[in-house]
């Protein structure tokens, strides 16, 4: 098989797997406090240093649009599950705190997404998932 060949069917693999794992994955957050669009959004906000981050760092790490990810944040706020204000190092920035009930909200739905992860993810050993882990990072880092 040729190296093409053997790059393009380990990719298909990849992308069918991922697909199917968060289709599954996804019912984690059906009926929940806080929908999977703003569990990302806390994720990352949760474990930053006093679980604050930068409106720029949440949108690089977010997989939908800029101006979608500042309106998923405005409705957040209004919720109360995020407060916002000026950045005071950038004049344009700001930054993003979980409230005390963003956060309660997201460690419940988190505790429970984690136990549906490892249980979907139990098909591995922990040399595969730390091999798993290794080469997706590499595949990350490359950028051609």
């Amino acid at each position: 098989m040729s190296t093409r060949r053997l790059a393009t069917d380990a990719w298909e693999s990849l992308f069918r797997a991922q697909h199917e794992i968060l289709a599954e994955l996804s019912t984690d957050f059906d009926n929940r406090e806080i929908s999977q669009g703003e569990y990302d959004v806390l994720l990352t906000v949760t474990r930053a240093p006093e679980m604050t981050a930068r409106l720029r760092d949440v949108t690089a790490r977010m997989l939908i649009s800029q101006p979608s990810v500042s309106r998923l944040v405005d409705r957040m706020v209004q919720r109360g599950l995020l407060t916002k204000c000026a950045d005071p190092e950038d004049g344009r920035g700001s930054l993003l705190t979980a409230t005390d009930e963003g956060a309660h909200a997201f460690r419940v739905l988190a505790t429970d997404h984690a136990r549906s992860i490892a249980h979907r993810m139990s098909v591995l050993t922990p040399d595969e998932l730390r091999t798993l882990h290794a080469l997706t990072k590499r595949l990350r880092a490359t950028h051609p």
